[in-house]
């Protein structure tokens, strides 16, 4: 049978992957990062790779990458492991190299047909080479990669569009008339990455977004959510907050964000004081409204269902976010949500802000602070 490398930081993936194909027959040697699977790769060439985009030091991509410059190693296929969530890994890896991704959770019987796939896939290619094909062939093959990757993009699109909530909603959706949505983003992040190594920027991001989320969580969040670099969350009333409105709640959220990033400044200089980062920021929007929490089941596995935003004012908060990066606003509220707040909150600038791709537009003030 064949010789399988498995990448994976996760011991107890790692296992479950490693069980499934042992009973398969195939022989099995895994790793917890991409850098020491790499190293297993190049000692003894496998006939097929398995790994984690998200791993410590090397990750997926950065061990593809590698892995694709070894003329030796090229052929060798690689399935990636990522989350549905995540879907842009996807798209990456198959456009640099990978030969098939695996979605997380999966079930085992998953695993068998995407390992089969390639593995036949490898068979028929060697067959092919030892036959010494003809121009015909060669442009079978090639229409063959084609289809894969057309299947793929079916694939994807399956996936998202039967996850995605319908129209008419569904019983489990829970409706809010009123509820505060709060973004933020960290605008200059791709300068910063560009100057910091994968470790030191995953350290970096883990300080802030830990920070981050154990302050929305303590002011209360209802729901909370990453968006790329950013986070989303969204504040209601609820039994245990009513003697605090969700939007004053999440202003000290706000608040707390902005702390938390000028300790992160104060990180940056004491840590790497000859790098000459950009200066870390954060721009935080807030906004209040109709917002709906949509139950979306994932089709593909048999995993619990997962909660998305959707609603007008979530859209608004992000593009509000925007507008408070180019007004240099730290934090930026709707009017709207600061009149259920008034004389709580301490506000700087106004203005009216035209919102792209919308006809109407918003009104927004910077918040400096608590009146009390």
């Amino acid at each position: 049978m064949a010789l399988i490398v498995v990448m994976e930081d996760d011991a107890g993936t790692r296992t479950l992957i490693a069980s499934v194909l042992r009973k398969e027959g195939h022989e099995v040697v895994s790793a917890e990062d991409g850098a020491k699977g790499l190293a297993l790769v190049e000692a003894h060439p496998p006939d097929l790779i398995i790994s984690d985009v998200q791993m410590p030091g090397l990750n997926g991509f950065e061990m593809l990458a590698a892995v694709r410059r070894e003329p030796r190693l090229t052929g060798i296929p690689v399935i990636l492991l990522t989350s549905l969530q995540e879907r842009v890994h996807m798209r990456i890896g198959m456009t640099t190299g990978a030969d098939d991704y695996i979605t997380k959770p999966f079930r085992p019987g998953e695993l068998r047909e995407a390992v089969n796939a390639q593995l036949h896939r490898r068979s028929m290619q060697s067959a092919v080479q030892d036959m010494a094909v003809d121009v015909a062939v060669r442009t079978a093959l090639e229409v063959q990669t084609r289809e894969l990757s057309r299947l793929y993009e079916r694939r994807l699109a399956k996936a998202l569009s039967e996850r995605w909530p319908s129209g008419d909603g569904s019983a489990a959706d829970e409706r809010f008339v009123e509820a505060t949505v709060l973004f933020v983003d960290i605008p200059n992040y791709a300068a910063v990455s560009e100057r910091l190594s994968g470790q030191e920027l995953a350290e970096l991001v883990k300080r802030f977004y830990g920070s981050a989320g154990d302050t929305v969580y303590l002011f209360g969040a209802r729901h909370m959510q990453f968006i790329g670099e950013g986070l989303l969350a969204v504040f209601v009333d609820a039994a245990n907050t009513r003697s605090v409105s969700h939007g004053l709640r999440a202003v000290r959220a706000a608040l707390g964000l902005a702390d938390a990033a000028r300790g992160i400044r104060q990180y940056i200089d004491e840590h790497f004081p000859a790098r000459a980062l950009p200066r870390f920021e954060v721009n935080v929007a807030l906004h209040s409204g109709a917002v709906t929490l949509a139950h979306l089941q994932d089709p593909l596995h048999d995993a619990s269902a997962q909660l998305l935003p959707v609603g007008d004012v979530v859209t608004a908060t992000m593009l509000l976010q925007k507008q408070a990066l180019r007004l240099g606003w730290s934090i930026a509220a709707s009017l709207s949500m600061l009149r259920a707040v008034a004389g709580a909150v301490e506000i700087g600038q106004r203005a009216v802000l035209q919102l792209p791709g919308r006809s109407a537009s918003l009104e927004a003030a910077e918040v400096l602070a608590l009146t009390r």
